[in-house]
């Protein structure tokens, strides 16, 4: 699997967890260079708290477009500091 974002891979992985239809790519998979930390924070009813990262190639940011969950609950911790993508992000096989 690939996460791409602006012609650029943000993450690349043939282990990603397959979590309600979102790819959720290992941390050591995602180039970390295109990730710059936002303030924002969400909590999912069985997963935890979501923390997010914003997506930036090229000057330009994709607000919140990566979120992982750095303490899940029990039933999520397969995906601990795992980092999954959205809003325009394309993960593609």
């Amino acid at each position: 699997m690939k996460a791409i974002w602006n012609g650029e891979v943000i993450a690349e992985s043939d282990k990603t967890i397959r979590i309600e239809g979102n790819h959720y790519f290992p941390p050591d998979s995602v180039n970390k260079g295109f990730l710059s930390g936002s303030e924002t924070n969400t909590v999912c009813h069985w997963k935890g708290t979501a923390s997010y990262y914003d997506v930036v190639v090229d000057g330009e940011t994709n607000k919140d477009a990566a979120w992982y969950y750095p303490e899940p609950s029990a039933l999520a911790d397969k995906i601990k500091d795992y980092i999954a993508f959205w809003r325009g992000v394309k993960v593609t096989t």
